[in-house]
Protein backbone atom coordinates (compact mmCIF):
# COMPACT_ATOMS: atom_id res chain seq x y z
CA UNK A 1 0.00 0.00 0.00
CA UNK A 2 0.86 3.59 -0.84
CA UNK A 3 -0.66 5.07 2.03
CA UNK A 4 -0.54 3.26 5.20
CA UNK A 5 -3.07 3.74 8.33
CA UNK A 6 -2.75 2.77 12.07
CA UNK A 7 -5.15 3.52 14.76
CA UNK A 8 -4.04 3.71 18.22
CA UNK A 9 -5.58 5.27 21.62
CA UNK A 10 -8.25 7.38 18.91
CA UNK A 11 -5.40 8.59 16.95
CA UNK A 12 -4.91 7.63 13.26
CA UNK A 13 -1.78 8.23 11.96
CA UNK A 14 -2.04 8.12 7.70
CA UNK A 15 1.18 7.97 6.02
CA UNK A 16 2.28 8.74 2.87
CA UNK A 17 4.74 5.84 1.66
CA UNK A 18 6.06 6.21 -2.12
CA UNK A 19 9.38 7.19 -0.28
CA UNK A 20 11.68 5.90 -3.53
CA UNK A 21 9.17 8.98 -5.35
CA UNK A 22 9.23 11.47 -1.88
CA UNK A 23 5.85 10.67 -2.11
CA UNK A 24 4.84 11.98 -5.23
CA UNK A 25 1.31 11.25 -5.34
CA UNK A 26 0.46 8.58 -8.14
CA UNK A 27 -3.80 7.90 -9.03
CA UNK A 28 -3.64 5.07 -6.02
CA UNK A 29 -2.33 7.50 -3.40
CA UNK A 30 -5.15 10.25 -4.62
CA UNK A 31 -7.84 6.93 -4.04
CA UNK A 32 -6.95 5.55 -0.94
CA UNK A 33 -6.63 8.71 0.74
CA UNK A 34 -10.14 9.82 -0.26
CA UNK A 35 -11.07 6.70 0.78
CA UNK A 36 -9.28 6.78 4.46
CA UNK A 37 -10.34 10.23 4.68
CA UNK A 38 -14.13 9.34 4.43
CA UNK A 39 -13.87 6.38 6.26
CA UNK A 40 -11.71 8.12 9.29
CA UNK A 41 -14.53 11.07 9.45
CA UNK A 42 -17.21 8.17 10.01
CA UNK A 43 -15.26 5.64 12.78
CA UNK A 44 -16.50 7.32 16.08
CA UNK A 45 -13.47 5.51 17.44
CA UNK A 46 -11.31 7.63 15.61
CA UNK A 47 -10.89 11.58 17.60
CA UNK A 48 -7.89 12.99 15.77
CA UNK A 49 -5.80 12.16 12.57
CA UNK A 50 -2.10 12.71 11.64
CA UNK A 51 -0.68 12.86 8.22
CA UNK A 52 2.53 12.42 7.74
CA UNK A 53 5.19 11.16 4.80
CA UNK A 54 7.76 8.26 4.66
CA UNK A 55 11.39 8.15 3.75
CA UNK A 56 13.18 11.56 3.46
CA UNK A 57 9.88 14.04 2.55
CA UNK A 58 6.34 14.67 3.28
CA UNK A 59 5.87 14.98 -0.27
CA UNK A 60 7.34 16.24 -4.09
CA UNK A 61 4.39 16.74 -5.49
CA UNK A 62 2.26 15.19 -8.26
CA UNK A 63 3.46 12.28 -9.99
CA UNK A 64 4.72 13.44 -13.21
CA UNK A 65 4.17 10.26 -15.13
CA UNK A 66 0.61 11.44 -15.49
CA UNK A 67 0.92 14.81 -16.34
CA UNK A 68 0.88 16.64 -20.40
CA UNK A 69 -1.66 14.85 -20.52
CA UNK A 70 -3.23 16.44 -24.11
CA UNK A 71 -7.14 14.90 -22.96
CA UNK A 72 -9.41 18.10 -22.64
CA UNK A 73 -12.26 16.12 -21.32
CA UNK A 74 -10.05 13.16 -19.31
CA UNK A 75 -7.82 15.99 -17.69
CA UNK A 76 -10.59 17.64 -16.20
CA UNK A 77 -12.05 14.71 -14.94
CA UNK A 78 -8.72 13.52 -13.22
CA UNK A 79 -8.77 17.13 -11.93
CA UNK A 80 -12.39 16.92 -10.74
CA UNK A 81 -11.46 13.32 -9.25
CA UNK A 82 -8.52 14.61 -7.47
CA UNK A 83 -10.28 17.27 -5.48
CA UNK A 84 -12.30 15.10 -3.90
CA UNK A 85 -9.19 14.35 -1.81
CA UNK A 86 -9.02 17.80 -0.58
CA UNK A 87 -12.43 18.19 -0.09
CA UNK A 88 -12.74 15.29 2.28
CA UNK A 89 -9.97 16.27 4.00
CA UNK A 90 -11.33 19.85 4.73
CA UNK A 91 -14.71 18.46 5.51
CA UNK A 92 -13.59 15.29 8.01
CA UNK A 93 -15.31 17.37 11.43
CA UNK A 94 -12.38 15.95 13.55
CA UNK A 95 -8.69 17.90 14.02
CA UNK A 96 -6.32 16.70 11.16
CA UNK A 97 -2.39 17.66 11.90
CA UNK A 98 -0.03 17.61 9.27
CA UNK A 99 3.32 16.25 10.53
CA UNK A 100 5.80 17.58 7.32
CA UNK A 101 9.53 17.28 6.99
CA UNK A 102 12.07 17.28 3.85
CA UNK A 103 9.83 18.38 0.28
CA UNK A 104 7.00 19.40 0.37
CA UNK A 105 5.94 20.79 -3.10
CA UNK A 106 3.15 21.41 -5.40
CA UNK A 107 0.48 19.38 -4.65
CA UNK A 108 1.63 18.38 -1.55
CA UNK A 109 1.57 21.39 -0.22
CA UNK A 110 -1.92 21.68 -1.28
CA UNK A 111 -2.46 18.78 0.91
CA UNK A 112 -0.40 20.03 3.87
CA UNK A 113 -2.51 23.23 3.70
CA UNK A 114 -5.95 21.31 3.48
CA UNK A 115 -4.87 20.18 7.17
CA UNK A 116 -6.43 21.89 10.32
CA UNK A 117 -3.00 22.16 12.17
CA UNK A 118 0.71 21.91 10.75
CA UNK A 119 3.77 20.80 12.23
CA UNK A 120 6.72 21.43 10.16
CA UNK A 121 10.34 19.35 10.97
CA UNK A 122 13.67 21.74 10.40
CA UNK A 123 14.34 20.19 7.15
CA UNK A 124 10.79 21.28 5.57
CA UNK A 125 11.13 22.94 2.11
CA UNK A 126 7.46 23.98 0.94
CA UNK A 127 7.03 25.52 -2.55
CA UNK A 128 4.19 26.07 -4.84
CA UNK A 129 6.14 24.83 -7.70
CA UNK A 130 3.47 24.32 -10.01
CA UNK A 131 5.05 27.05 -12.63
CA UNK A 132 8.21 24.56 -12.37
CA UNK A 133 5.67 22.56 -14.97
CA UNK A 134 3.91 25.43 -16.84
CA UNK A 135 0.47 24.96 -14.49
CA UNK A 136 -1.60 26.74 -12.42
CA UNK A 137 -1.75 26.14 -8.64
CA UNK A 138 -3.79 23.12 -7.85
CA UNK A 139 -5.38 21.39 -4.58
CA UNK A 140 -7.16 24.87 -3.27
CA UNK A 141 -4.06 25.83 -2.42
CA UNK A 142 -4.78 29.46 -3.57
CA UNK A 143 -7.92 28.93 -0.98
CA UNK A 144 -5.93 27.96 1.80
CA UNK A 145 -3.20 30.04 1.41
CA UNK A 146 -5.23 33.52 1.27
CA UNK A 147 -6.61 32.44 5.01
CA UNK A 148 -3.11 31.73 6.11
CA UNK A 149 -1.57 34.76 4.27
CA UNK A 150 -3.67 37.28 2.24
CA UNK A 151 -3.43 38.20 -1.41
CA UNK A 152 0.14 39.88 -1.66
CA UNK A 153 2.12 36.86 0.42
CA UNK A 154 0.23 34.77 -1.45
CA UNK A 155 0.93 35.99 -4.79
CA UNK A 156 4.36 36.02 -4.10
CA UNK A 157 5.16 31.95 -3.27
CA UNK A 158 2.32 31.63 -6.11
CA UNK A 159 4.06 33.48 -8.63
CA UNK A 160 7.82 32.84 -7.49
CA UNK A 161 7.47 29.13 -6.63
CA UNK A 162 10.31 29.83 -3.88
CA UNK A 163 11.36 26.96 -1.17
CA UNK A 164 10.16 28.13 2.17
CA UNK A 165 11.85 26.76 5.27
CA UNK A 166 10.07 24.81 8.36
CA UNK A 167 11.11 28.27 10.59
CA UNK A 168 9.76 30.90 8.32
CA UNK A 169 6.37 28.51 7.88
CA UNK A 170 6.33 29.71 11.29
CA UNK A 171 6.86 32.83 11.14
CA UNK A 172 4.22 33.44 8.25
CA UNK A 173 1.75 31.65 10.22
CA UNK A 174 1.01 28.70 8.19
CA UNK A 175 2.69 25.95 10.68
CA UNK A 176 2.42 26.75 14.25
CA UNK A 177 6.26 25.10 14.94
CA UNK A 178 9.52 23.82 13.99
CA UNK A 179 11.10 21.08 15.55
CA UNK A 180 14.09 18.93 15.42
CA UNK A 181 13.40 15.88 12.31
CA UNK A 182 13.44 13.21 15.41
CA UNK A 183 10.59 14.93 17.05
CA UNK A 184 8.42 15.77 14.02
CA UNK A 185 6.01 12.56 15.35
CA UNK A 186 6.34 12.58 18.89
CA UNK A 187 5.46 15.96 19.09
CA UNK A 188 2.54 15.64 15.80
CA UNK A 189 1.12 12.46 18.16
CA UNK A 190 0.86 14.61 21.69
CA UNK A 191 -0.68 17.49 19.80
CA UNK A 192 -3.02 14.87 18.15
CA UNK A 193 -3.78 13.27 22.02
CA UNK A 194 -4.54 16.20 23.27
CA UNK A 195 -7.09 17.02 21.06
CA UNK A 196 -8.39 13.91 20.94
CA UNK A 197 -9.34 14.18 24.75
CA UNK A 198 -11.25 17.09 24.31
CA UNK A 199 -14.73 17.89 23.03
CA UNK A 200 -14.11 16.56 19.42
CA UNK A 201 -17.39 17.06 18.54
CA UNK A 202 -17.57 20.87 19.37
CA UNK A 203 -13.95 21.14 17.74
CA UNK A 204 -15.64 19.65 14.67
CA UNK A 205 -18.10 21.74 14.69
CA UNK A 206 -15.85 24.84 15.35
CA UNK A 207 -14.01 23.58 11.68
CA UNK A 208 -16.82 24.31 10.39
CA UNK A 209 -17.76 27.28 11.35
CA UNK A 210 -14.37 28.55 10.37
CA UNK A 211 -15.21 27.26 6.89
CA UNK A 212 -18.37 29.13 6.57
CA UNK A 213 -15.99 32.35 7.12
CA UNK A 214 -14.32 31.56 3.98
CA UNK A 215 -15.77 33.17 0.30
CA UNK A 216 -15.77 31.97 -1.99
CA UNK A 217 -16.32 28.74 -1.18
CA UNK A 218 -13.73 25.56 -1.73
CA UNK A 219 -15.81 23.58 -4.00
CA UNK A 220 -16.38 27.12 -6.07
CA UNK A 221 -13.02 27.45 -6.34
CA UNK A 222 -11.87 23.88 -7.22
CA UNK A 223 -14.35 24.06 -9.79
CA UNK A 224 -13.18 26.96 -11.09
CA UNK A 225 -9.75 25.55 -10.98
CA UNK A 226 -10.25 22.09 -12.74
CA UNK A 227 -11.53 24.37 -15.59
CA UNK A 228 -8.53 26.61 -16.06
CA UNK A 229 -6.04 23.42 -14.99
CA UNK A 230 -7.83 21.42 -17.81
CA UNK A 231 -6.79 24.35 -20.60
CA UNK A 232 -3.03 25.05 -18.99
CA UNK A 233 -2.42 21.38 -19.52
CA UNK A 234 -2.89 21.82 -23.64
CA UNK A 235 -0.11 24.65 -23.57
CA UNK A 236 3.03 24.09 -24.85
CA UNK A 237 4.74 25.65 -21.89
CA UNK A 238 3.16 22.43 -19.95
CA UNK A 239 4.89 20.17 -22.09
CA UNK A 240 8.03 21.89 -22.15
CA UNK A 241 7.64 21.88 -18.14
CA UNK A 242 7.51 18.30 -17.77
CA UNK A 243 10.18 17.81 -20.46
CA UNK A 244 12.52 19.66 -18.79
CA UNK A 245 11.74 18.04 -15.38
CA UNK A 246 12.16 14.89 -17.00
CA UNK A 247 15.60 15.85 -18.56
CA UNK A 248 16.54 17.66 -15.57
CA UNK A 249 17.23 20.81 -17.20
CA UNK A 250 16.11 24.52 -16.65
CA UNK A 251 12.74 25.11 -18.94
CA UNK A 252 12.17 27.26 -21.79
CA UNK A 253 9.03 28.63 -21.34
CA UNK A 254 7.48 30.57 -24.31
CA UNK A 255 4.21 31.80 -22.52
CA UNK A 256 2.08 29.60 -25.16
Amino acid sequence: MTVRLAIAEGIATLTLDRPDKINALSDEMYQLLHDHAHSLGADPTVRAIVLTGAGRGFCSGGDISNMASSDLLGSRARSRSRHRVFQAFAAIEKPVIAAVHGPVYGIGSSLMLACDLILAAESTTMALSFRRVGVVPDGGSIFFLMQYLGIAKAKELAYTGRKVGGRELVDLGIAMKCVPDGELLGEAHALAADLAAGPTWALGLTKKMFQFMCTPTLEQLLDHEALVQTHVRLSEDHREGVAAFREKRTPRFQGR
